[in-house]
């Protein structure tokens, strides 16, 4: 995937949709920092979401809230 900054990315637009038309996607960053990914439409395929879902679970397994309840968190939330 390529990366390139917003100022870049404003300039030679219409440059970069006819790549991500082409199929790469490309990332854009605001001073470094990645703010935006340009796709095809429809790259996000029902596999890749499954891959996701089953990241999530895997990550979950190692990653307890120990004592803390889903309805402290919430409740936390909104003061």
């Amino acid at each position: 995937m390529r990366t390139i900054g917003a100022y870049e990315a404003k300039t030679h637009l219409p440059r970069l949709l006819d790549d991500v038309e082409n199929g790469e996607r490309i990332t854009i960053t605001k001073h470094g920092r990645p703010v935006a990914i340009l796709i095809p439409p429809g790259f996000a395929t029902p596999r890749d979401t499954v891959e996701l879902m089953r990241w999530m679970r895997d990550f979950r397994k190692g990653h307890r809230l120990e004592d803390v309840t889903i309805r402290e968190l919430i409740d936390e939330g909104r003061r």
